[in-house]
């Protein structure tokens, strides 16, 4: 149970429980903060605006050099080092999911230069991690 009261997805508006639905049927589970912030649906709204654009780039028109297993990547790995634990499980299982390594989301979490990835991930993954150990 969280601290935080979730949304009733029986009771959101079509367009967010479409969208919910459609992540679970994907993922296997629908990720608590989608339930947190359909509380709100314009935030809702826009929140996902956002993360489509930047981890589903082809949903508003544009193409990507990244498979959805590398931006899973990226933030599995950044998101370790930013030392969110919610932020590393559900990104890495959907990580698991893409690349279809099911250690592969541990090892990045742990440390990326000795997971069993390619030198254009490491690589990939050098750039996120100066990015983000820089940015504050």
């Amino acid at each position: 149970m969280s601290r935080y009261p979730l949304a009733d997805i029986n009771q959101l508006p079509d367009d967010l429980k479409a969208k919910i639905l459609e992540v679970q049927e994907k993922a296997g589970f629908v990720p608590n903060v989608f339930l947190g912030l359909a509380r709100r649906p314009a935030e809702w709204r826009a929140f996902f605006a956002y993360h489509d654009a930047l981890m589903d780039p082809e949903s508003v028109g544009r193409s990507s050099n990244l498979s959805k297993g590398d931006r899973e990547m990226i933030v599995t790995t950044t998101s370790a080092a930013n030392q969110c634990l919610y932020c590393v499980v559900a990104h890495g299982a959907l990580l698991r999911i893409y690349e279809k390594k099911p250690l592969v989301a541990d090892q990045v979490a742990v440390n990326y230069r000795k997971a069993d990835i390619s030198e254009r991930q490491k690589a990939m993954l050098d750039f996120a991690m100066k990015v983000c150990l820089r940015s504050h």
